[in-house]
């Protein structure tokens, strides 16, 4: 005989906290959690899916907060961090004095870095991180396999960084 309404939400209850961790650990924000484990709750209330046991709902219960905590995400990667004018320039006087030369002097080595660097790997770093593109859409852009994306990712992070590391080493021991 599949569980009343009133069983499966008490199930869900009884698991509150383990699986409101659940979705903090995949979206690290605790009020996305919480609504998450709401957005479980009425799922199980609306779903229409009949439970036949405890642990069934408990089961679907994490699989169904898991999922809503990935879509979570995806949905986050979408969208665009755009900061108020004021907020940026009062950033930028806090950063100014706070003495941050030592990262521009690094943005500057890696500008100097890049600029070394064959054009295949420029357009590697401008899809990827200026574009944005995940690195499927990369390969697909460029024609090749996803993991000649991330080897080649993998070599250039390598090679830039012992550049822009050299670089520095050099202008701080002038």
């Amino acid at each position: 005989m599949p569980l009343d309404n009133t069983a499966v939400i008490t199930t869900i209850m009884q698991w509150r906290q383990k699986l409101t961790a659940a979705a903090w650990l995949v979206t690290r924000d605790p009020h996305a959690a919480d609504d998450i484990f709401q957005t479980v709750v009425l799922k199980a209330i609306s779903s229409g899916s009949e439970f036949q046991a405890e642990a069934a709902v408990v089961s679907w219960s994490f699989i169904t907060c898991r999922n809503a905590s990935i879509d979570w995400l995806r949905r986050r990667k979408r969208e665009a961090a755009i900061l108020e004018a004021d907020t940026v320039a009062q950033l930028h006087e806090e950063w100014a004095a706070a003495g941050l030369q030592q990262e521009d002097r690094r943005a500057d080595a890696l500008e100097e870095c890049l600029s070394d660097v064959p054009e295949q790997a420029r357009v590697l770093v401008r899809l990827r991180y200026a574009d944005g593109l995940a690195c499927g859409e990369v390969a697909d852009r460029l024609g090749i396999t996803l993991d000649a994306v991330y080897k080649r990712l993998s070599r250039l992070h390598l090679t830039l960084r012992q550049c822009v590391e050299g670089k520095l080493a050099v202008e701080g021991s002038s």
